[in-house]
């Protein structure tokens, strides 16, 4: 056969070239193939990264309960599976603070729509009716407040949701809820709430700014946050002390979703560096001064005593 074969001629040296060149394209295909069928990282959907947000801050904060995962919703067909309705599941009825609590306690997720309430202030609060008009001029805090024009000042400078533009809310413990949160309520002690401050501050300086107020706590702690996205500070009242349980030392920290994060970056920033929440604590100084007692047997032992 001619050296010079035309093109299209088939020998075995073109055969053996085009199969070994097939082989290779097989080959590299095969691997795309394959790196394409290799299980790509799932990103964290909004209420996984939530959950995930929830245990680590009850572990790495040493929370005593769950923080609070609280969704607005407008009507009964936005109850996630699973929750409980007082009324109609359990023919009770509880306060705002009292929910919080069972939640934060028990691990329940509750929905809360207006007929499952048992105090007036967060019905007014959250916008589940208008506002009556005597409470508006002052009704509401006259108890408290004694000057009949500043009793109406106060009532009128509360935060309010609109009404209604919700008709209940859904409360879950964060690190298990199955519904994306609006804000999240975390109880916790002084110390714990300093760490969160610093967390918060790291990226952009963000400080907090919340007035303080001895009674409302149910509306305080939920409202403002939901409607201009900061976070808030707030006292526990004397209904979430007298029949919810909150303790001397507890506070209240609201963290609107669109902070989180941002509180996350820098309580994981702190933990990652060695300055988490466990690592600050009271000065344990050595070689403190011991009572004579303590210093004979020492001597008697051989060891070492303070001269």
């Amino acid at each position: 056969m001619s050296s010079k074969e035309p093109a299209h001629c088939l020998t075995r040296r073109n055969f053996l070239t085009g199969t070994a060149a097939a082989v290779a394209g097989t080959a590299v295909l095969t691997k795309i193939a394959r790196a394409s069928e290799k299980p790509r990282e799932k990103e964290a959907t909004p209420m996984e990264t939530m959950n995930t947000y929830g245990s680590d801050l009850l572990n790495m904060l040493v929370l005593r309960t769950y923080p609070i995962a609280i969704k607005m919703l407008r009507d009964e067909s936005e109850i996630p599976e699973g929750a409980v309705r007082p009324k109609k599941d359990l023919g009770e009825h509880y306060s705002a603070c009292q929910a919080f609590g069972i939640v934060r306690r028990r691990g329940t997720t509750l929905a809360m729509f207006i007929e499952d309430h048992w105090c007036f202030e967060p019905i007014i609060g959250y916008g589940l009716v208008e506002p009556p008009e005597d409470f508006m001029e002052g009704s509401g805090s006259a108890f408290f407040v004694q000057d009949k024009e500043a009793a109406k000042r106060r009532t009128q400078e509360i935060t309010l949701l609109p009404y209604g533009k919700y008709a209940g809310m859904v409360l879950a413990p964060l690190h298990k809820a199955n519904f994306a949160p609006d804000l999240t309520m975390i109880y916790c002690n002084a110390t714990q709430l300093r760490h969160m401050l610093f967390a918060l501050m790291l990226k952009n300086g963000y400080r907090v700014t919340s007035t303080l107020d001895p009674i409302w706590s149910c509306v305080h702690s939920i409202v403002p946050s939901l409607l201009t996205g900061d976070c808030e500070v707030t006292v526990p009242d004397p209904g979430d002390f007298e029949r919810a349980g909150a303790t001397d030392d507890e506070m209240v920290f609201t963290v609107p979703a669109g902070r989180m994060k941002e509180l996350m970056d820098g309580v994981y920033h702190y933990e990652n560096m060695g300055m988490g929440y466990r690592s600050f604590g009271h000065e344990l100084k050595g070689n403190f001064r011991q009572p004579p007692f303590y210093i004979e047997y020492f001597k008697k032992w051989g060891l070492d005593v303070q001269e």
